[in-house]
């Protein structure tokens, strides 16, 4: 597991409870891989904006911030992008029976659910890469 870098964000992690925090770091991990494996995107930042777990590319600035976060209203957790980006909708063409989503800015899961990771890498990616494609 990548280390963290910022205290606030350790804290975030450490007050989920046990089964969303697993899912959630795992989350997390493959938002680090995807970013180190995406020509352009560069070393992520981490911080808390909105009391969640994000990822900033600000040192390339080459994409916009991707959340991570349980759910409120059930066992769940997602993945949240900026709802301006038009992310989300381009995720929905892409993969329109793959994910369940919210809106114009959440992919949710279940903890239950298998995590289509391949699809899930792609959307990851167009997000810390949104900017180079403006």
């Amino acid at each position: 597991m990548k280390r963290f870098a910022n205290a606030d964000v350790a804290a975030a992690f450490k007050a989920y409870p046990a089964d969303v925090r697993r899912r959630l770091i795992e989350l997390r991990e493959l938002v680090f891989e995807t970013a180190a494996g995406t020509d352009g995107v560069g070393a992520l930042s981490e911080a808390l904006k909105w009391g969640q777990p994000s990822f900033l590319t600000e040192e390339t600035r080459s994409g916009t911030t991707v959340r991570i976060d349980r759910l409120k209203k059930s066992d769940g957790y997602a993945i949240y992008f900026h709802c301006q980006s038009g992310l989300v909708g381009q995720f929905k063409e892409l993969y329109p029976d793959t994910f369940r989503y919210e809106g114009k800015r959440a992919i949710l899961f279940e903890l239950k659910d298998r995590v289509p990771v391949k699809a899930l890498r792609h959307c990851i990616g167009l997000a810390l890469t949104h900017h180079l494609r403006k």
